[in-house]
């Protein structure tokens, strides 16, 4: 009897926990979608912030929305009220899970897993995280010794002293798995597809630096370039005005719901490196050319691009040499060498985890009771 026919099966519930950016809710997504295929009942544990990208979270998974916070925002006041925000959402998640009963917590990391983990710590509910970067995340350090494993995305991981992972890359959602090794058109004569994306926090910089690099390329290019560019909502307009007046064909939203299908049409991306667009460019198989946002904790961004650089699938372009001119030659080299683009794109495709969902699912499957 498969795992969708077994009526016990169907009656375990997994509680997904997950911070509010797209880095930790993409891999919550794409589990909650393997989870609810194999006859699981699925619940997401987030803040508000989170609860912007779960609509993307197919319809069967119930939301709740907890109270927490980062002590790092909100300047003295927010720092000083962050604990007892925490500790609402503890106690709140407390009496959840008593009247839910979960048979397994997953925690992805970021503030709002607190409440999830530090109530199934507190009952003795079996738990887990799953680390995407390269480099443990402050929340996901905290829990590491009072969770029963450890799933990595990105290997190797920095651990902390002691603590074991078990690697099963990073999970994409089923809309990166309709596009799972598109055939790339590489650079020819034709259309040039780009792709730009930042990113919430690190959007800033490369709309900064992107349209003025693209501009630099020569006419030839830029004449046949089609830019989909991914800017911050207070960013957006000068973006549009600076591709527009440079003659070039660019859309630019602070958000696009269809990012998969853009990569798969893309020549080319470029893109910071957080852990989520390293696994659907992987997933996909495309070049890129990858600025780490130097403000990520720990720099754990330059941790997650070594592997793609190193094997060819990526240029690493620091922000810290990142102008005008070194962007528009990167962009030029690749874009006018179509051998050199295709051997990117294999390059990428072969560090690809396409069943990461299936590893993980495995995981939560043995360790729930």
């Amino acid at each position: 009897m498969s795992a969708a026919n077994d009526p016990a099966q169907r009656e375990r519930l997994a509680l997904i926990a997950a911070g509010g950016t797209g880095g930790h809710m993409f891999p919550a997504q794409a589990l909650a979608e393997r989870l609810l295929a194999e006859g699981w009942r699925v619940k997401l544990s987030t803040d508000d912030r989170g609860a912007r990208y779960a609509a993307g979270f197919p319809p069967q998974v119930v939301r709740e929305i907890v109270r927490s916070a980062t002590p790092a925002r909100g300047g003295a006041l927010g720092k000083l009220a962050a604990p007892f925000r925490i500790g609402q959402g503890l106690a709140s998640a407390v009496r959840a899970m008593r009247r839910d009963r979960p048979a397994v917590v997953v925690g992805f990391g970021g503030y709002p897993s607190i409440p999830a983990l530090g109530a199934a710590s507190l009952l003795g509910v079996p738990r887990m995280i799953h680390e995407q970067n390269g480099i443990m995340g402050r929340v996901n350090r905290i829990f590491a010794r009072r969770v029963n494993r450890v799933a990595c995305g990105i290997w190797p991981t920095e651990l902390p002293e002691g603590i074991s992972g078990t690697h099963v890359g990073n999970p994409v959602r089923q809309a990166v798995l309709d596009h799972a090794a598109a055939p790339y058109e590489p650079p020819g004569e034709g259309p040039l597809h780009l792709l730009v994306i930042g990113g919430s926090q690190g959007a800033r910089r490369l709309s900064d630096v992107v349209p003025a690099a693209v501009a630099a390329l020569p006419q030839e290019l830029r004449a046949r370039l089609q830019v989909s560019h991914q800017a911050r909502a207070e960013d957006a307009d000068r973006v549009t005005r600076a591709y527009a007046d440079a003659g070039i064909t660019a859309e630019v939203q602070p958000f696009f719901a269809d990012v998969p299908e853009r990569m798969a049409r893309a020549q080319l991306v470029v893109s910071r490196a957080g852990a989520s667009s390293l696994a659907d460019l992987t997933v996909i198989g495309r070049p890129a050319i990858l600025i780490p946002y130097p403000s990520a904790a720990g720099d754990h961004q330059s941790a997650n691009a070594r592997a793609l650089a190193e094997s060819g699938a990526a240029v690493l372009l620091p922000e810290s040499v990142l102008d005008t001119e070194s962007l528009a030659r990167d962009l030029r080299a690749i874009l006018t060498d179509g051998q050199r683009a295709r051997t990117m794109a294999q390059a990428a495709l072969s560090l690809g985890r396409p069943d990461a969902a299936a590893r993980l699912h495995d995981l939560v499957t043995e360790l729930s009771p």
